[in-house]
């Protein structure tokens, strides 16, 4: 099936409204307000989940979590609530971290810089763009760089298979690839509605590092759909509900027991 057409052309820029105390309740926060992808708003729309048993006057299903899944869920959500601040020395650091992990033998001038942009980034400001995903983006993407040097550094780079003329821009693709787990998982929900939320649930309380492992394994299956694809910039949202739905259909395997067991997980290099 060909995902390509239609009117998902355009900037493909995930917008997420971070805000403390963020109100949980049992009800699907992906509204026209909170998502915005530039001209496509292709996020969390035309993408069914899989249900079971609902309560009633419910639409979603609910899944009761144990004590210790309830307390890595809220630590995620945690995580999920911090929006990057330039002004955090903690947030600056990090940033500079990213910069010395994906191009170690050139010195950063400053963190506002045109250098940016040999990243991937729209500017040389990055704080512009992580207010798609917050600054678990940021942490995701530097869990990338020393956890999966080479993969981290192959996508970068883009050193593998036949690239098209118009590439995707690594480091906006992993904001949108963090705002996308997020919208799949239904992290920001007080309990998860779908299978696939309730089984990442489970590797989560089994590693704490879940989400940045599962961040890793979907950039790299995003790259291997892309190349599939022989696609091209205006074809990125194509590639990331393909990405999705692969993702989504491994997680659900019978005989995935943790993140390792995934088949794109083969993928990554380190």
């Amino acid at each position: 099936m060909d995902d390509r057409g239609g009117d998902d052309g355009g900037s493909f820029v995930a917008v997420r409204r971070i805000s403390q105390g963020l109100d949980r309740s049992n009800t699907c926060h992906t509204t026209s307000d909170e998502v915005v992808a530039g001209s496509t708003a292709w996020l969390g729309r035309s993408l069914s989940c899989v249900c079971v048993q609902r309560k009633e006057g419910d639409s979603r299903p609910s899944f009761d979590l144990t004590p210790a899944q309830e307390d890595c869920l809220l630590r995620l959500q945690n995580r999920l609530d911090i929006a990057y601040d330039g002004s955090i020395p903690e947030h600056q650091e990090a940033l500079r971290a990213l910069w010395k992990a994906a191009f170690p033998e050139e010195e950063l001038r400053d963190l506002i810089s045109e250098q940016w942009k040999e990243m991937g980034w729209q500017g040389k400001d990055p704080s512009t763009d992580f207010r798609g995903g917050g600054f678990i983006s940021l942490e995701n993407l530097l869990y990338f760089a020393r956890n999966f040097q080479k993969s981290f550094q192959d996508l970068l780079r883009k050193q593998e298979g036949e690239r098209a003329m118009w590439e995707y821009p690594f480091a906006v693709a992993g904001v949108n690839i963090t705002f996308m787990l997020i919208q799949m998982l239904d992290l920001e929900a007080v309990k998860p509605r779908t299978f696939v939320g309730a089984t990442f649930l489970k590797f989560l309380s089994e590693n704490e590092s879940a989400f940045d492992l599962l961040y890793c394994i979907t950039f790299k299956l995003m790259d291997r759909q892309w190349l599939a694809m022989h696609a091209s910039y205006m074809d990125f949202n194509a590639v990331m509900k393909s990405t999705r739905r692969q993702l989504e259909r491994e997680l659900l395997q019978d005989d995935v027991t943790r993140l390792e067991e995934l088949p794109s997980y083969a993928l990554l290099s380190r």
